[in-house]
C-alpha cells in the first residue's frame, strides 16, 4: 500500500495527517488521490465510512486558490446539514488556517452565511436548496468555481436534489474538475456522470477490501421486551446509535431509555439546527450513551468508536440498512449491528438478508450470546394469549326485592343536608324564594346619591327625541322641506 507521500500529497498536509494518527491511506484514498491531484475527473464508488472525505479533501485544498467575495473557487455539494459540518471540519484540518471554508445549509438564519461569503470563501460546502436561494439573491456567484465535489450522490438522488444539482452545475465553469463519490453508480447517477464529467476515471472499492466485516444479529422480540432489550444493549456497548422509523418514535424511545437509566439524545428533522448540533456534540463527547435517530443520521454522521448500531424499527429498503449499519465499523474497525424484529417483520427481514448477501437467520436473544454487548439480559417469554373479557350478566332478583315505585330518594339537585334528606316530606324545611332584581329597592345612605329605581317616578313624562334633521325652532315633525322653485312664464 503506497503512503501519502508516494501519492504526491504535500508535506504540510502529510504532517497534519500524521498528527492525527492517519499514516496509511485507505483503499479508496490510494485509488483516487493520485488521479485527482493530476487534474482528472474521478468517479468513485465506495461504501459508507471508507474515508471518502479525505480522498477528495486532499486534492481540493491543494488545487483551489484565493477567492473573491461572493465568488468561491471550490464547491462541495452534500445532502444534509450534519454532513456539511463534518466535511467542513475535515477540510479545515487538512488545509490549515490559510484556506477559508464556509458552510451553507438551511434550517438556520442567513446572517452568518452571508457574512462568510462577503468576506470571501475559498471552498464552499453547501446543501443544494440553500445555495440555490443565495444564488437567486445575488449573494453568491458560481462562475469562478474551478473544482466541484459531489458527495453522497445517491443520497441526493433519493432526496430529490438532483434537479437542483444539475441547475447549479450548469452555472459553474465549463473547464472545471469534477469529483463524484457515491455508494452506487447506476440510474440517475450514471446520467449525472455522462453529462457533467469529462472522461472520468472510475474506481470502485468493495467493503470486503476496505473493512473488517461487521457482526449482524437479527433478534425476534415482542413489544413488551423490545425497549428493555435496547436499553441492555446500549448499557453494554455504551456508545450506540438506535434508529427509529418516525420522529415521534425517536422522541418516545429516548424518553423510555432515560427512564431505564440510559442517557440518550434524539436527533431528527423536527429538531432545530442548534438542538441537532447539541445532541451530536453530546454523543461525540461521551456525555450521552445513545443517539436515537431517524434516517436523517443514516448518512453523513461520522463518530469514532461507535460500538453498536441498533435497528429498533426496520429500515425501509436495503440501501437504508446498509447506510444505517455503516455508522459502526468505520475506518477499518469492527462493529456490531443488531436488528430487533417483531413477529410480523421476520419474513421481510429474511428476504432482505438474502438480497444483501447475509445468511438469513433470525433467532431469539440468549443470555451471553454476544459477550461484547449483552451478558446479563434475560428475555421475557412471549405473553400468553388471554381470553377476551365478557360483560358480566345482571343478577336476577325476585320481584319483591326489587325497587318499588313508592320508595323515596332525594333529588340530586336538592341542597338539603343528610339529616334533612332523610326526614319525611312534611318535616322538610321550606326554601325561601330569592327576591327578583326588578322588585328589589336600592339602599342608600345619607349624603349618597340615590340609585336609579327600577320603576319611573309618578308624573314623570319622558322627553321625546326630536326626529332626525330637526332644527331648533322648527314646528314640523319631520325634516324641513325646501320651497318649490318658481316657474317662469314665457313672454
Amino acid at each position: 500500500m503506497p503512503s501519502f507521500t508516494d501519492l504526491g500529497v504535500r508535506k504540510d498536509i502529510v504532517t497534519r495527517l500524521t498528527a492525527r494518527n492517519v499514516v496509511e491511506p485507505f483503499p479508496i484514498q490510494a485509488a483516487t488521490i493520485a488521479d485527482a491531484l493530476a487534474g482528472r475527473d474521478v468517479c468513485g464508488r465506495a461504501p459508507t465510512g471508507s474515508g471518502k472525505t479525505i480522498a477528495f479533501g486532499i486534492p481540493l485544498v491543494s488545487g483551489v486558490g484565493k477567492a473573491a467575495p461572493r465568488a468561491p473557487r471550490g464547491l462541495v455539494l452534500v445532502p444534509t446539514r450534519e454532513l456539511a459540518n463534518q466535511v467542513a471540519t475535515e477540510l479545515v484540518s487538512l488545509g490549515g488556517p490559510k484556506v477559508r471554508i464556509a458552510t451553507v445549509f438551511g434550517g438556520v438564519s442567513y446572517g452568518e452565511q452571508l457574512r462568510a461569503l462577503r468576506r470571501g470563501a475559498d471552498i464552499l460546502v453547501a446543501c443544494p436548496g440553500r445555495l440555490k436561494d443565495l444564488v437567486q439573491r445575488n449573494e453568491c456567484r458560481l462562475d469562478e468555481v474551478s473544482f466541484v465535489v459531489i458527495d453522497e450522490a445517491d443520497r441526493m438522488a433519493d432526496m430529490g436534489f438532483l434537479p437542483e444539482v444539475r441547475r447549479l452545475l450548469d452555472m459553474v465553469r465549463a473547464d472545471r474538475q469534477t469529483l463524484l463519490f457515491s455508494a452506487t453508480l447506476d440510474g440517475d447517477i450514471s446520467t449525472l456522470i455522462e453529462r457533467y464529467q469529462n472522461d472520468p476515471v472510475r474506481h470502485e472499492v468493495d467493503r470486503a477490501d476496505d473493512h473488517v466485516e461487521n457482526e449482524h444479529h437479527f433478534w425476534k422480540t415482542n413489544r413488551n421486551e423490545r425497549v428493555k432489550l435496547a436499553a441492555a444493549i446500549v448499557s453494554k456497548a455504551y456508545s450506540a446509535i438506535v434508529f427509529c422509523r418516525t420522529k415521534h418514535g425517536a422522541d418516545r424511545l429516548a424518553t423510555q431509555l432515560e427512564g431505564l437509566g440510559v442517557t440518550a439524545a434524539a436527533i431528527h428533522g423536527d429538531r432545530t439546527q442548534r438542538q441537532r448540533e447539541r445532541a451530536l456534540a453530546a454523543f461525540t463527547n461521551g456525555k450521552v450513551q445513545c443517539l436515537v435517530a431517524t434516517d436523517i443520521a443514516a448518512r453523513g454522521i461520522h463518530v469514532d468508536n461507535v460500538g453498536c448500531v441498533v435497528h429498533f424499527d426496520p429500515p425501509g429498503d436495503d440501501k437504508d440498512y446498509v447506510h444505517r449499519s455503516g455508522r459502526t465499523g468505520r475506518a477499518g474497525t469492527s462493529g456490531t449491528v443488531i436488528s430487533l424484529l417483531m413477529p410480523d417483520q421476520v419474513k421481510l427481514s429474511l428476504a432482505m438478508q438474502k438480497r444483501i448477501g447475509l445468511d438469513p437467520v433470525v433467532d431469539r436473544p440468549v443470555e451471553g450470546e454476544y459477550d461484547g454487548i449483552v451478558t446479563t439480559f434475560t428475555p421475557e417469554p412471549d405473553p400468553a394469549p388471554t381470553a377476551t373479557p365478557t360483560r358480566p350478566k345482571k343478577e336476577w332478583k325476585p320481584r319483591g326485592e326489587r325497587k318499588q315505585p313508592g320508595d323515596w330518594a332525594p333529588p340530586t339537585r336538592a341542597k338539603w343536608s343528610r339529616d334533612e334528606a332523610a326526614a319525611p316530606a312534611s318535616e322538610k324545611p321550606k326554601r325561601l324564594r330569592k327576591p327578583d332584581k326588578a322588585r328589589s329597592v336600592a339602599k342608600t345612605t345619607v349624603g349618597e346619591k340615590p340609585k336609579r329605581a327600577s320603576a319611573p317616578k309618578a308624573g314623570f313624562t319622558p322627553k321625546a327625541r326630536p326626529p332626525r334633521g330637526h332644527k331648533p325652532g322648527d314646528t314640523s315633525r319631520g325634516r324641513k322641506q325646501a320651497a318649490p322653485k318658481a316657474r317662469h312664464r314665457r313672454g
